[in-house]
């Protein structure tokens, strides 16, 4: 991961179609002892809207014994667009906490 590099990320539909979505690393700060870390990168479906590019920034903080997570999705194209990422960061961080726990 570093600033310029690209990611591309394939998963699986409800109907056994696949997505893909990709993106450019805008910024990256790794964490450190007593500070935030910060993940800035650019987010596009490059099969059905490529031309709509949006972006995700994630800040890490200490918390505890774990980590506190600020998620900020902008740019989006319109409140449909806006409401379908919603259910789908929310569906997957829900999953993400449910795996930490065990």
């Amino acid at each position: 991961m570093r600033v310029g590099g690209r990611f591309r990320i394939v998963f699986g539909g409800p109907k056994g179609t696949d997505h893909e979505v990709q993106g450019t690393y805008k910024e990256v700060v790794p964490p450190r002892l007593n500070t935030t870390g910060k993940l800035v990168f650019t987010w596009s479906w490059p099969n059905s809207t490529p031309e709509r590019e949006s972006l995700v920034t994630i800040v890490f903080r200490a918390a505890g014994k774990g980590t506190e997570l600020d998620f900020r999705h902008e740019q989006l194209f319109d409140e449909k667009v806006r409401d379908d990422h919603q259910r789908g960061w929310t569906g997957t961080l829900d999953k993400l906490e449910k795996f930490l726990q065990h």
